[in-house]
């Protein structure tokens, strides 16, 4: 895909990639090899059929294309933006020995924004039952649970605590990689299916938990929304955000137009960002399309960062300063972010995640002046509605404890996505919502 210039793209919030043309498209498809044995498939977290979409689009037949992608999940042009291809389905193609491997991501993409121009059919629905089912949150997993019970005929609602459906997609993905447009005509396809979506609902507050329990089955999906801060000293002075708390300000509540909107943050002159993933980036290009100059700190090396690298790339374009093998100790202060003081960090031998450990080197200390630091170092479940719905078991990190079918400790409650995995990718979750998704209609058609 083409992205727009550098020093265009941070003065605004609109896509970076523009998406590759119908020629281009073709051209593409036609170096698949069909294979017999596809690993691409194998790659796909919701097991769509890509040699089939692919062949379709070599032969021009786009409907048909789209549909097949659809006939696995209901969301291909998020999915074609934000999911981490490189190391799935196009890691596996056989292609990418010797050669690029096929741009699978970019024909997703290219398909669900052709079916948006050309018009979005509805994939056929099963026969309508008479069981209630009720989804907690409207992120990936929620949505792709929700789909997949909706085409199986369930009667299915779905509770969400903000006042906009999507999830991380809506609050936490910024415009210019995930456009809302795209988010919102998604949910829309899902709500064709016939799904209820209840914004402003809090479960366990705007609507009891007696009241939840009341469905014929349950699925979780709240997300990891609890953000993790590092514990240093300073922590609690004004200029420190979690990240989820500042890309929630910016890309829901739109604060980078205060005071046009309601919601205000503070614009940073000089911002620190702590941390090497995904999040990370995200926050440290809104950062700067708010007029910042931005530093992120990492305390790995460059190439330990669990960020995509097209995401590192475009950071560093973007004129991101990456400052690795450094680590925070104190942020600096009277009441307002001055400064933070950082250490370098030594590489030692391999921890279990097979990068290299890091240790301070003593001495090593010094300042980066920042008025702005925001931690994105890691988030996990909020425990609020777990708390409250009796019998369900925790794991030390606070994901909830399930089977291999997303089934919790309590009957007919059901788990997916990062309230049962920890924070992970959004097609992860998708593939885990798909299993519970699956696991549902077999209690309930059983029973």
């Amino acid at each position: 895909m083409s992205d727009r210039p550098a020093d265009l793209r941070v003065h605004d919030f609109e896509e970076v990639d523009s998406g590759i043309p119908a020629e281009e498209a073709i051209a593409e498809a036609a170096r698949c090899l069909q294979c017999k044995k596809p690993a691409c498939v194998d790659g796909c977290p919701v097991g769509i059929d890509i040699p089939g979409f692919i062949r379709c689009i070599e032969d021009g037949d786009f409907r048909s294309a789209i549909g097949i992608i659809k006939e696995s999940n209901m969301l291909p042009a998020v999915c074609g933006r934000v999911c981490p291809q490189e190391v799935q389905c196009e890691g596996e193609c056989i292609l990418g020995v010797k050669d690029k491997p096929i741009a699978i991501g970019s024909l997703e993409r290219f398909l669900a924004d052709w079916e948006r121009e050309n018009g979005i059919e509805i994939p056929e629905l099963a026969e309508k039952r008479s069981e209630r089912i009720a989804v907690v949150g409207s992120g990936p997993a929620g949505l792709t649970a929700a789909a997949e019970l909706a085409r199986n005929g369930f009667s299915v609602t779905i509770f969400e605590a903000f006042h906009e459906p999507g999830g991380v997609l809506t609050y936490g993905i910024p415009e210019f990689r995930l456009p809302k447009e795209v988010v919102q005509a998604e949910i829309s396809e899902v709500k064709r299916l016939g799904v209820e979506i209840r914004t402003n609902y809090l479960v366990g507050r705007s609507l009891p938990v007696e009241e939840l329990l009341s469905y014929d089955a349950i699925i979780l999906a709240t997300g990891a929304g609890l953000p993790a801060f590092m514990g240093i000293p300073g922590e609690n002075q004004i200029g420190v955000y979690s990240a989820n708390e500042f890309l929630t300000r910016v890309n829901l509540l739109h604060a980078d137009a205060f005071p046009h909107h309601d919601t205000p943050v503070k614009k940073g002159r000089s911002v620190v960002v702590i941390g090497g993933g995904n999040v990370a980036m995200d926050a440290a290009r809104v950062a700067k399309r708010m007029g910042a100059d931005v530093t992120l700190v990492y305390r790995r090396r460059r190439e330990d960062m669990p960020a995509r690298l097209v995401e590192a790339h475009h950071a560093e374009e973007e004129g991101i300063r990456f400052l690795c093998c450094t680590n925070p100790t104190r942020i600096l202060g009277e009441g307002t972010v001055t400064g933070v003081e950082v250490v370098s960090m030594d590489m030692c031998e391999l921890d279990d995640s097979g990068r290299p450990s890091a240790k301070p080197i003593p001495g090593s200390e010094y300042i980066i002046p920042a008025d702005v630091v925001i931690e994105a170092i890691g988030q996990s479940p909020n425990p609020l509605l777990i708390r409250m719905i009796e019998g369900l078991v925790r794991e030390k990190k606070g994901n909830l404890l399930v089977d291999e079918s997303g089934k919790t400790t309590v009957p007919k409650i059901y788990a997916a996505g990062d309230v049962a995995t920890g924070a992970a990718t959004v097609i992860l979750a998708m593939g885990a919502a798909k299993t519970a998704a699956d696991a549902v209609c077999r209690m309930l058609t059983e029973e």
